[in-house]
């Protein structure tokens, strides 16, 4: 399937490709093999491609089914093979990137590209390694919120010539968020400080902001915070509904607008 619906994307021909992560399954090995086979297929995309993890690559691995994996050891492991040089997009094609490499998130980057900024956030499910029993695993995540905070405000910083910005990240951050709560996500959330920080930095600026994110592989459009009605967050499809997201960006008088329809997979 996941052949099929890259070749169907290659004949479209985009200006760029973004991988949200669960590059595999949740129930399949983390084995090296399988992470190096899933490497190779992000630059069998024809166009320059951008990569943030997904929760299947390494938080999950623990699980007796992936592996009984260290999670920890596995995300040094995607680092070391995945962003080896985090200077270049995936892809036949690539192209240069900004990136985080320096503070030790090399797969934070960024690109602008015919007026768009791009950029990648290491956000990914399973509460974003937010394990409330694991000193290890806390103390990865405050790092890794910490610099995502950091890379947030930087790519906003930047944006200042941009006429849009997208941002593409893997969690489902809205499973655990209540529009009703001026706070939006519980004190026990992994998500609570970067989305609290996209909020604040959407309701700063009056260009487009685009969220992409996928997790719970299912399609939804939706406006998540009423404050800041210039930010629209896409999930993208996945798992057995394995189809891609075409995103056209529309420009007019008015500004930038982006249009968002499903790719459909032939050999599904």
């Amino acid at each position: 399937l996941y052949e099929a619906l890259i070749g169907t994307i290659n004949d479209a021909a985009p200006d760029l490709v973004i991988h949200v992560g669960d590059t595999k399954t949740g129930g399949s090995k983390c084995s090296n093999k399988k992470l190096n086979a899933q490497r190779a297929y992000l630059d069998s995309f024809t166009a320059p491609t951008l990569y943030t993890p997904g929760d299947n690559e390494w938080t999950d691995c623990h699980r007796e089914k992936a592996g009984a994996y260290d999670p920890l050891e596995r995300l040094a492991y995607i680092r070391d093979t995945y962003f080896a040089d985090p200077a270049r997009s995936f892809g036949r094609e690539t192209i240069p990137l900004t990136h985080q490499a320096k503070s030790g998130y090399p797969e934070n980057a960024r690109v602008m590209h015919k007026g768009i900024l791009f950029a990648t956030l290491h956000v990914v499910g399973s509460n974003n390694n937010y394990e409330l029993f694991s000193k290890s695993a806390r103390t990865e995540f405050y790092a890794r919120n910490k610099a995502a905070l950091a890379w947030l405000d930087s790519t906003f910083a930047a944006a200042e010539t941009a006429d849009a910005i997208v941002l593409a990240l893997h969690a489902d951050m809205f499973r655990a968020f209540d529009p009703e709560d001026s706070e939006g996500w519980p004190l026990t959330s992994g998500f609570r400080d970067i989305g609290k920080a996209i909020r604040a930095h959407a309701r700063a600026t009056e260009k487009p902001v685009l969220l992409v994110f996928g997790d719970s592989h299912r399609h939804v459009i939706l406006t998540p915070f009423k404050d800041a009605p210039n930010l629209t967050a896409v999930e993208v499809p996945g798992a057995k509904d394995m189809h891609a997201l075409e995103i056209s960006v529309t420009r007019a008088d008015s500004g930038v607008s982006f249009e968002i329809e499903i790719l459909r997979n032939p050999a599904l």
